[in-house]
């Protein structure tokens, strides 16, 4: 499906998301309450059949943080990268899309220990690289007392 027409799927499901296909993938944003949601459409569309999440990551923007969601359609050959704002810094939270995505486990986990963002009804949150206490190296505000790197 080429980018146009995958906008034009995507508009219909979602019509009030403004929708990019300008550059190299079709992008759009979305609230963080309706991810999950979205995602799950996403996923069992037959029109889209996003089968397989390659890449979810968090930006650290100071007042708010970023989730990046990259899903491609291994069935039909087309992509969507989808980003969120979490607005509470301090407490980020966050649905989990692992239920619907296996290869969001460890990627979520890996977002949590190294940046604080928690995902509701994960199965296994937990920190993934770092032991507990030790703070979240990836965020803006991070300072490392004992090796004096601060960010």
């Amino acid at each position: 499906m080429e980018k146009e027409q995958l906008g034009l799927v995507l508009a219909e499901l979602f019509p009030t998301l403004e929708i990019n296909t300008s550059g190299d993938s079709v992008r759009f944003k979305a609230d963080t309450a309706d991810i999950h949601k979205i995602a799950a459409v996403l996923r069992d569309d037959k029109r889209l059949q996003f089968d397989y999440l390659f890449n979810l990551y968090g930006v650290d923007r100071e007042d708010r943080f970023s989730m990046i969601y990259g899903l491609e359609s291994t069935i039909l050959g087309h992509i969507v990268v989808i980003e969120t704002d979490i607005a509470d810094h301090d407490n980020p939270i966050i649905d989990t899309v692992s239920d619907l995505w296996k290869t969001a486990q460890y990627q979520e986990r890996e977002v949590y220990d190294l940046m604080g963002v928690k995902f509701t009804n994960h199965p296994d949150l937990r920190r993934l690289f770092l032991e507990d206490g030790w703070g979240f190296p990836l965020r803006k505000d991070y300072k490392d007392d004992i090796n004096f790197i601060e960010r």
